[in-house]
């Protein structure tokens, strides 16, 4: 089993950065894949990124690429989004998702853990 909590998000406005983590509670998480997801208000679930155990591939929606960074430190079993340029469509509800298995995937129906989410206000 494994509890993922993100945290950092909050109000910014255009062309402003925030960072979120997902701290990742267990023993596995270093064998987990990681992902990014998101839901805007009316919205499905869409992805935005992924992380695959190592930290040596990512994945990136065309919406965010260039602007969003993802890394983990297996050391800390934490994943981090690094969003920058952010821009009033990138508000949503944030979400950390792990995956078993060490490749990453940019489906949420590839995802087997969840958590509660983080909420992003990008005003304009």
């Amino acid at each position: 089993q494994v509890q993922l909590v993100e945290s950092g998000g909050g109000l910014v406005q255009a062309g402003g950065s925030l960072r979120l983590s997902c701290a990742a509670s267990g023993r596995t998480f270093s064998r987990n894949a990681m992902g990014w997801f998101r839901q805007a208000p009316g919205k499905e679930r869409e992805f935005v990124a992924a992380i695959n155990w190592s930290g040596g591939n990512t994945y990136y929606a065309d919406s965010v690429k260039d602007r969003f960074t993802t890394s983990r430190d297996n050391a800390k079993n934490t994943v981090y989004l690094q969003m920058s340029s952010l821009k009033p469509e990138d508000t949503a509800v944030y979400y950390c998702a792990a995956k078993r298995g060490l490749s990453a995937f940019p489906e949420k129906s590839g995802y087997d853990y969840w958590g509660q989410g983080t909420q992003v206000t990008v005003s304009s």
